[in-house]
């Protein structure tokens, strides 16, 4: 008995301490910009962010200036891509 409520406590410790993970980027802008912040971890407080709202690098790069932080292109923005080349069929 008193193992399996130690087991059962063990395994909802684990569930709890198990961190969510949410999509971070917003797909409507194409580059976002990965803020650091001290005291990440668990129990410290703080923790990165993402500020996906811009629409270009330098953009990015201006309001980055001077803090602890970097700027990427958005993995999931829809860059514009030329649609695929339809194939024909030979006619015989």
């Amino acid at each position: 008995m008193r193992l399996s409520i130690l087991t059962l406590t063990a395994i909802a410790t684990l569930f709890v301490a198990a961190d969510a993970g949410a999509q971070t980027y917003d797909p409507r802008y194409p580059v976002c910009m990965h803020v650091y912040t001290p005291g990440g971890g668990f129990g410290g407080g703080g923790g990165d962010y993402f500020d996906c709202s811009f629409t270009s690098l330098p953009q990015c790069r201006a309001t980055a200036s001077g803090r602890s932080a970097s700027c990427d292109l958005n993995p999931y923005y829809a860059f514009d891509q030329p649609p695929p080349r339809r194939r024909h069929k030979k006619v015989q």
